[in-house]
């Protein structure tokens, strides 16, 4: 994590779509904890996204990521994709450019329901779902190392690779065990399906016990992905800590956000231990309902939390989770969660609570 100085540089990317309308709520939030705090942020405003892209094709220039990557402490990243670009291929270029450019191998997603009302299994209850979630975030079948072959043709090849390394599984792991000794998790959760994916997944159930070894405090437990999705549903509660891979961990932690409420609810880090952050509401850019104030922007405000614990200012996070668990309680929220007021209205009310 980065380290507390005088000033921390923001790299700003509203993205498309109500991520420019959640984005600007993160704005003000930070502007907000730098008055009443007296931190000292510098916000960066990149012009990315499919505005962008649709006036000069530019993607993910390299002037801009080199600025990023060389001067700034953290990236606040705003959903992306625009109907009136059919191909994502720019959104890839800008999200995949951060992440693998960046070796952002740790993405973090707390699953963390705040308020019993949002809650959807019978019988249980908010406090029965609190867990972290770790994916392995630069390798796996993303990495997009495949091809066609005689596209089009009803003898059409389409492959996709799995790439797994040593140093990629182990690194994720052991940050998942790192967290669980700093936070006080007793239980590591490993997802992996070595039963269908022998070769690959071999090396997560290995590298899983003998990184387990190093941290006997903890208790190292295994269960197939799909079981694990069935268990999540069934009784949230065995869950503290639970790592996997790219794909699975981009299944169960969405999966995941339906007990916290929905995308809306949902914040993500993602990480290299001590260098610049990537930080993002994970819900998609939403183009029907894009400027019409609907958007939940308590996601961000989580965001920004994680992003403080990023930053150095642990306690900021502390106090943004029970802001937004207040906003939930009090109503002051909007309809997804159960409330009735618009984005720039739960923004408004989330930044006049900064004292």
């Amino acid at each position: 994590m980065s380290q507390q100085s005088n000033s921390k540089r923001i790299a700003v990317i509203e993205g498309d779509g109500i991520g420019k309308e959640v984005v600007s709520v993160g704005v003000a939030l930070l502007e907000r904890l730098a008055e009443a705090r007296g931190y000292q942020f510098e916000l960066v405003h990149f012009d990315l996204g499919a505005d962008r892209f649709l006036r000069d094709g530019a993607t993910f220039p390299e002037e801009d990521q080199q600025t990023i990557r060389e001067t700034c402490d953290a990236v606040l990243l705003g959903a992306l994709g625009d109907p009136r670009v059919p191909s994502l291929d720019y959104a890839r270029d800008i999200l995949f450019g951060l992440r693998f450019g960046l070796d952002l191998y740790c993405n973090i997603r707390p699953i963390q329901c705040l308020s019993d009302r949002l809650m959807p299994l019978k019988g249980k209850s908010a406090k029965d779902c609190d867990m972290v979630v770790f994916r392995e975030n630069t390798e796996g079948i993303y990495v997009n190392v495949g091809g066609q072959f005689k596209k089009g043709t009803p003898d059409e090849v389409a492959i996709n690779e799995d790439i797994n390394t040593r140093k990629g599984v182990e690194r994720v792991i052991r940050a998942a065990f790192d967290f669980a000794k700093a936070h006080g998790r007793g239980r590591v959760h490993m997802a992996d399906k070595s039963n269908a994916m022998k070769h690959a997944h071999e090396l997560w159930q290995r590298c899983f016990r003998e990184v387990a070894a190093d941290y006997p405090g903890i208790e190292a437990k295994h269960q197939y992905v799909d079981a694990l999705c069935f268990n999540l549903i069934r009784d949230p509660s065995q869950f503290d800590v639970v790592v996997t891979n790219n794909l699975f961990g981009d299944i169960v932690t969405d999966l995941g956000a339906a007990l916290q409420g929905g995308l809306g609810m949902a914040a993500s880090a993602n990480v290299h231990p001590g260098r610049i952050g990537l930080f993002e509401p994970v819900h998609g850019s939403a183009p029907d309902i894009a400027g019409e104030d609907k958007a939940n922007p308590l996601a961000t405000v989580l965001t920004i939390g994680m992003m403080m614990t990023h930053l150095g200012w642990p306690d900021e996070e502390a106090r943004l989770v029970e802001l937004v668990r207040r906003a939930v309680d009090e109503g002051k929220c909007t309809a997804d969660v159960g409330g009735e007021l618009g984005t720039r209205a739960v923004g408004e009310w989330v930044v006049s609570q900064i004292a």
